[in-house]
């Protein structure tokens, strides 16, 4: 119905358009026909106009809307007080400009060239000025930071947090969660509607653990939402359906200058060679990993036996395997372990020991 509507809009502007069109033609003596001839063209030239504007519509709708996005985009990068004080100088510098055209208004052609280029000289000085110079304007008393010493003034200023954008892996994950509730995650998370798409779908699978793993997603999803702390956007920008998911991903994320917030080794690696910064929850996971260097003592439980002839394998608390020599023999039994030496794996971290003694036998 709305598109039906935008349709007849701009339907209508373009007959009222080619109207015009056909009026200004008449007034200057080029259609040299009788009253009733003149009208019919005006008529026809309207329809024309009419029916071109119909056909593109669809055109000049996206067209018109990405114009719209472009814009908004461009208006988000600029604070609050930034758009004020922008609009008060350009009021300003239309209010000036005004004044200066008003002498050659009368002058043919001259008038309205003056009258142009100072409307847009002014406007955009009296932006940038206004913008630029606002701790210094000419309103002492609406200029609050003026009061402020300017270490203090220096040390306000912030930096702009980059949106992050989240991908179904790390939705399906759920430790973004909790990693939003101890505060480390600033700025807006950003859910486009494909990954919400492809979500819903995973859910709605016939395999029993895809369709668990999607409404894990779902859930999280929701727990995100109702957290007060975490400001959640979902994006409706789409890029087509034959497009893949991680593709649109990079896309939206060099749009709007936003990080990837990802579990994806192989999309991790695609968005480093195309200059997209990712967040990986598994490198973070990684690197609060407690340090533990060879020679340190522990003590673990042998849970099963390794690979290796002799070898038993126990488990940290944040799941880093150790491998324990000789502790095949101690299975079921916690020991004292001398770490012998720490790997490091794209996977994660490794570590090997030696056994010590055992502190609780397995009866």
């Amino acid at each position: 119905m709305i598109d039906k509507i935008v349709r007849a809009v701009i339907t209508t502007i373009g007959a009222s358009i080619g109207a015009f069109i056909g009026v200004v033609l008449n007034q200057n003596g080029l259609l040299k026909l009788s009253g009733l001839q003149n009208i019919l063209i005006i008529i026809g030239i309207s329809l024309i106009f009419g029916i071109i504007f119909f056909l593109l519509s669809v055109k000049i709708k996206k067209t018109g809307q990405r114009i719209a996005e472009a814009f908004e985009r461009e208006l988000m990068k600029f604070s609050t007080i930034d758009i004020i004080w922008g609009a008060l100088g350009l009021i300003v510098g239309f209010v000036i400009a005004f004044l200066i055209s008003q002498p050659f208004a009368d002058i043919k052609y001259v008038g309205t060239i003056v009258s142009i280029l100072s409307y847009l000289l002014f406007g955009y000085l009296g932006i940038k000025i206004s913008t630029r110079k606002k701790d210094d304007v000419i309103w002492p008393q609406l200029n609050l930071k003026k009061v402020q010493p300017v270490k203090k003034d220096k040390s306000a200023k912030k930096e702009i947090v980059s949106p992050k954008i989240l991908d179904t892996s790390v939705i399906i994950d759920g430790r973004i969660s909790d990693i939003c509730k101890t505060g480390f995650i600033e700025g807006t998370l950003v859910i486009p509607e494909f990954v919400l798409k492809e979500l819903r779908h995973i859910a709605d699978s016939s395999d029993s653990l895809k369709r668990n793993r999607g409404r894990r997603g779902l859930d999280i999803l929701n727990i995100l939402q109702k957290d007060d702390t975490v400001n959640v956007l979902i994006e409706s920008k789409d890029y087509g359906d034959n497009i893949e998911v991680d593709v649109k991903l990079l896309k939206l994320a060099k749009e709007l200058g936003g990080k990837v917030l990802t579990n994806d080794f192989n999309l991790n690696k695609v968005a480093e060679f195309q200059g997209v910064e990712v967040l990986n929850i598994n490198e973070l996971a990684n690197a609060v990993k407690p340090i533990v260097l060879p020679g340190e003592e522990m003590t673990v439980m042998v849970v099963k036996d390794g690979k290796e002839s002799g070898q038993g394998l126990a488990y940290l608390d944040d799941g880093t395997m150790i491998v324990v020599e000789g502790g095949k023999k101690c299975i079921g039994d916690s020991v004292v372990v001398t770490v012998t030496s720490v790997l490091q794996t794209a996977a994660g971290r490794m570590i090997f020991a030696k056994l010590k003694n055992v502190i609780n036998k397995a009866v």
